[in-house]
């Protein structure tokens, strides 16, 4: 499980640093507006295209994590309603013993 994490962890690290190093070389560049979007777009579609496996790879691994966590929850949601209702049981039952007493 630690592998896992610091695959994602280091997937999302990559993608805000490629992020950021288009936004830098968006705000310091020596060309007009025009050429600098038409190299961004450009720049951005090799990106996607080059590292589309390693994204999706990552997608699904949060997925699964996802799913996991959601299956965990739920077996825990079950198994404290299960509980409650056990002392709801035990304490209808230490009722229904009291009140076979008749004291009249």
């Amino acid at each position: 499980m630690s592998k896992d994490k610091s695959s994602i962890g280091f997937g999302l690290g990559l993608l805000a640093g490629v992020v950021g190093g288009i936004i830098a070389g968006v705000l310091y560049a020596p060309r007009p507006g025009s050429e600098m979007r038409a190299k961004v777009k450009e720049t951005i579609c090799d990106l996607a295209e080059k590292h589309s496996p390693a994204v999706n790879e990552a997608k699904r691994q949060a997925l699964d994590s996802i799913d996991l966590i959601k299956y965990k929850l739920e077996k825990q949601y079950k198994k404290f309603g299960n509980m409650l209702k056990s002392k709801k049981m035990r304490k209808a039952k230490e009722l229904e013993d009291i009140s076979d007493y008749d004291f009249n």
